[in-house]
């Protein structure tokens, strides 16, 4: 019989009980709430993840709940007492640490990141003031790691797991060279639970940024000069802060587009857990519905000026994570091809429309990039997308082959 059924997706605080089903060889299914839309919100009207669902229609919110409540399923008594603690005191100090990174850490990096990556309207004395919060509660967790191996006791436990879990989001998009030179006890600690059996599977291609992400750059209008007249006093002009209503979410121009009968995040799950050229890519075709979406090829325009791959793959990098404005309306992947000193980046991306300028212009350096629209019908074309996003066959560059060495996926958007 059945456990049960776990809704889980790509938000932060999803990971470590996802990690825990399948670490622990529990009969519980694991579904995208996109997937069982219906359900999903029949069962939790607040439509928060994660969501669990047992027999008898036992029903479970919150990620600390949930996490404790699973363990509680495995038989393995030894794991048991590792994770949650094996005396009240350990369990109490595993749910402080817990606590602290589910509630107060992830709280306060996403008030700074999300309008960093255009996610919500950019203030600027609201990041700092969320960056002066993560400070403090970083600096209590470097204290504590300088002393100890992990949070709690000498092995990992839970309070680890939901720790790194959550500091992710910060290495995605605060933490850069610099941050993590200060911090050496964190980043030692979160490289080795992320490289734990419970998180390995979650993160395989994470990477660290070089600088934390840049705020968003206001475009330039150009508005024929009033008669000075006409010009309020200086007394009455509002701050800039103030020009638009704190609480109002600037809404994206592709949203305008309105749902589209292809699910993007089904593809995503879809390229993500299955083979790509087997499975991922004949659902692709199959689904496609060229009317809502277009296909690009994206090519740097300044190869020339590249030098080693691993930095023209950091440039990858930097590029996708200031896409991330966009990514609920987009999905690609862009690969380096060649060697050191003689290399050169290309991708195929799908966007949401016909348009490719909606989904890229949310990236300062998007400009850097040539795009040509592709023609699904045409063979030539169709097999670029394919290549470009499964990385299995060498980059044609001017009838000559070239091995891809490197690459980015821009999957998720910027959400906790």
């Amino acid at each position: 019989m059945s456990l049960g059924l776990l809704y889980s997706n790509f938000r932060a605080r999803t990971v470590v009980p996802r990690g825990l089903v399948k670490q622990l060889n529990l009969d519980i299914k694991i579904v995208a709430p996109e997937d069982d839309e219906a359900q999903f919100a029949k069962d939790f009207p607040l439509k928060k993840v994660p969501a669990f669902v047992g027999p008898k229609g036992f029903k479970l919110t919150e990620a600390i709940a949930i996490n404790h409540y699973l363990l509680s399923l495995s038989d393995n008594e030894k794991l048991r007492d590792q994770l949650l603690g094996a005396d009240d005191k350990t369990k109490a100090l595993v749910l402080k640490w817990e606590s602290l990174a589910n509630s107060d850490l992830i709280t306060q990096i996403a008030r700074a990141f999300q309008p960093l990556t255009g996610a919500v309207p950019y203030n600027k004395k609201a990041v700092d003031t969320a960056l002066e919060e993560v400070a403090k509660i970083v600096d209590v967790f470097e204290s504590r790691l300088k002393e100890y191996t992990y949070l709690v006791t000498e092995k990992i436990s839970l309070a680890d797991l939901v720790g790194a879990a959550m500091f992710v989001r910060g290495f995605n998009y605060l933490f850069g060279k610099q941050w993590r030179a200060e911090h050496p006890a964190i980043v030692r600690w979160f490289n080795t639970i992320l490289a734990s059996p419970f998180l390995k599977d979650e993160y395989p291609d994470f990477q660290f940024i070089d600088e934390q992400v840049a705020p968003p750059q206001k475009k330039k209008e150009k508005n024929a000069e009033k008669p000075k007249a006409q010009e309020k006093p200086k007394a009455q002009e509002k701050p800039e802060e103030e020009a638009q209503p704190a609480g109002k979410k600037l809404k994206h121009p592709l949203e305008l587009l309105g749902k589209s009968t292809f699910v993007l995040n089904k593809w995503k799950r879809k390229y993500l857990n299955e083979d790509t050229r087997s499975v991922a890519l004949p659902w692709f075709w199959e689904h496609y519905n060229p009317e809502e979406y277009s296909l690009w090829k994206v090519e740097y325009k300044y190869n020339d000026e590249l030098t080693l791959t691993f930095m023209s793959n950091n440039l990858v990098g930097g590029f996708l994570n200031r896409l991330y404005g966009s990514t609920k309306y987009m999905f690609g992947s862009a690969v380096v091809y060649g060697e050191n000193n003689n290399n050169g980046i290309i991708g195929a991306f799908l966007v949401r429309g016909q348009d490719n300028v909606p989904a890229f212009d949310v990236a300062p350096d998007w400009e850097s990039y040539a795009y040509t629209k592709l023609d699904p019908t045409n063979e030539e074309d169709k097999e670029f997308v394919n290549n470009m996003w499964a990385w299995d066959k060498p980059v044609v560059v001017n009838g000559e082959n070239k091995e891809i060495v490197d690459g980015k996926v821009l999957k998720w958007p910027a959400n906790v």
